[in-house]
């Protein structure tokens, strides 16, 4: 009886010791994920598929531009008191080859600022592999109401939108504050703070 009892106590530490050193190594193994995240470049590529009120905006590149049923729609827009812009922001996500390890994200919580004021927020929920020596474009879908975030008059709305669109001539500060998440042996890692990782004027002044 005693001697059974040595044996259950040493199979009980050979199975806490090998508990031990699968959390450790896989605990090593996700800071290694974490910190190759780290290294990843992240920065505003373009815009594209804008849209103010329904409007293309790919082919407008000032107010001037608008066509009378467009100005008819904006008119509309603003007597309902909203002023409806689509866009798809695309951030490139750069793995420096000498990272040597491949990072996988498997979210992305973004707050997007425009001209410095804090708009909308949301979260990119595809898993994204980041193949080190490698560029990988994010896309990032939004949507908001202007005129919930700025009294302008809907000529100098439109030039917003332009500006953000990357219409020539125009100028606008765009940023986003992200926090991604990184997967690991032992579940998904966030960020611990936010990091801004788009800071720069979109347009040409």
């Amino acid at each position: 009886m005693h001697a059974m009892s040595k044996r259950s106590l040493h199979r009980l530490a050979l199975a806490l010791g090998m508990v031990l050193l699968f959390t450790g190594l896989t605990g090593c193994q996700s800071l290694r994920e974490l910190s190759s995240l780290r290294q990843v470049d992240f920065a505003l590529d373009r815009v594209s598929g804008a849209q103010l009120a329904g409007i293309d905006l790919e082919r407008v590149r000032s107010y001037d531009d608008l066509t009378g049923s467009d100005v008819l729609r904006i008119g509309r827009a603003v007597s309902r008191n909203e002023m409806p812009f689509q866009f798809t922001v695309h951030v490139s996500a750069n793995n420096p080859e000498e990272n040597q390890r491949t990072a996988r994200m498997v979210a992305f919580d973004w707050k997007l600022l425009l001209d410095e004021r804090q708009t909308i927020a949301g979260t990119f929920n595809e898993t994204v592999r980041l193949p080190a020596g490698e560029v990988v474009d994010v896309p990032l879908r939004m949507e908001l109401d202007l005129l919930n975030f700025f009294e302008r008059s809907s000529r100098d709305l439109v030039a917003l939108a332009l500006a953000i669109a990357g219409a020539e001539g125009a100028s606008s500060r765009i940023q986003l504050q992200a926090r991604p998440s990184i997967d690991t042996p032992i579940g998904p890692i966030r960020y611990p703070n936010d990091i801004t990782i788009v800071s720069r004027d979109v347009g040409s002044p």
